[in-house]
């Protein structure tokens, strides 16, 4: 499960662009702060790496392992 805090991301796109398997896409909606938020688009792609969680500068992702 991938979990994106709305209150810190400010939309860098860092995870997005750090993302192997394009996990992440940009939202067309536009938040409280008018940012474009990342959303986890194809999470069932994840494999987990947390790549997407060391990149992002205001740590405003956690990444949970999966359930089997």
């Amino acid at each position: 499960m991938i979990y994106i805090n709305s209150k810190l991301c400010k939309g860098c796109d860092i995870c997005i662009i750090t993302c192997p398997k394009n996990v992440f896409e940009k939202s067309k909606e536009k938040n409280s702060k008018d940012v474009y938020l990342p959303f986890p688009k194809n999470e069932e792609k994840c494999n987990v790496c947390g790549l997407c969680e060391l990149s992002c500068p205001d740590q405003a992702i956690a990444v949970d392992k999966k359930e089997d």
